[in-house]
């Protein structure tokens, strides 16, 4: 009987703290979401519970404002950030099985490099970076944002220790044995199984290059190729007479939509694909 009641309040302490956890991880979302439909009048009065009722009038103010293209800054960062997601996945899986999938003498020499360039921050190499993309003629284009993406230590470290843990050799060998090609067996057997790693990572490379303002920031100049980040920092920063909180709140609102769903397309893969990492010797 002690037993019972001791797992019973573990599991009553377990739920309350989930469901404060969770508490605090919407809440911010509901604040967004209610100054959204308020004025900027209503918003200096302070933070009101109930929903306003300038919603409409909000995103009016956003997508009619020529100075700040909202909709085609929203375009430009699912662009972007879906191209980065896909081209980091999909050559970080690439690197992490060539690595883990074959012995050659440079191979640890090679994992060590990789990794050293992880801790290597991004404001180091900006300005040769901006200078190799202005030789190049990329400035004020999409490219410079995208190819980098191919190059992800942290990501290729993520998808190596995930191959380790998922992905028996044998598997490959008997692949080979069967007469599959390289690409074919990794296309056909190694992406199935790396699934979940690839769907929790696309996740994070979306979400972290739709936050990205820094590196956009440096090449993007026209107005019709800006991003989000720049669009809302651009209102953030209107002169005094211009400046509207609920603008700029329904303007953050509708940015999130995009990572919602993103999440939503590949939370399930998440879940479904566990198993396929289930595979033993």
């Amino acid at each position: 009987m002690k037993r019972i009641k001791k797992n019973w309040s573990v599991t009553l302490f377990v739920h309350l703290v989930l469901i404060l956890l969770s508490f605090l991880c919407l809440f911010f979302f509901y604040v967004l979401i209610i100054n959204a439909t308020h004025s900027h009048a209503d918003l200096q009065k302070g933070f009101s519970i109930l929903p306003g009722s300038a919603l409409l009038e909000n995103l009016k103010n956003v997508a009619n404002d020529g100075s700040f293209p909202m909709f085609k800054g929203i375009f430009n960062s699912v662009i972007i950030s879906t191209s980065c997601a896909m081209i980091c996945t999909y050559f970080s899986s690439l690197t992490a099985y060539g690595l883990y999938a074959y012995e050659f003498k440079a191979k640890k020499y090679a994992f060590t490099f990789i990794m050293a360039i992880l801790v290597m921050p991004t404001q180091v190499t900006a300005m040769g970076f901006l200078r190799l993309i202005t030789n190049m003629g990329m400035y004020d284009t999409f490219l410079p944002l995208v190819l980098p993406s191919i190059a992800s230590p942290a990501v290729f470290y993520f998808m190596y220790s995930y191959l380790q843990s998922s992905l028996p050799l044998s598997l490959v060998e008997a692949a080979r044995i069967d007469g599959s090609g390289e690409f074919r067996t990794f296309n056909k057997i190694v992406v199935p199984i790396m699934k979940p790693a690839i769907a929790v990572q696309a996740i994070f490379i979306f979400v972290g290059s739709w936050n990205n303002y820094f590196v956009p920031a440096l090449i993007l100049q026209s107005k019709n190729k800006m991003t989000v980040p720049i669009l809302i920092a651009a209102l953030r920063g209107a002169d005094y007479m211009n400046f509207d909180m609920g603008k700029i709140y329904m303007m953050i609102t509708v940015a999130i939509v995009p990572i919602i769903i993103a999440y939503l397309l590949l939370s399930k893969y998440i879940i479904a694909g566990v198993t396929l990492g289930g595979v033993k010797e």
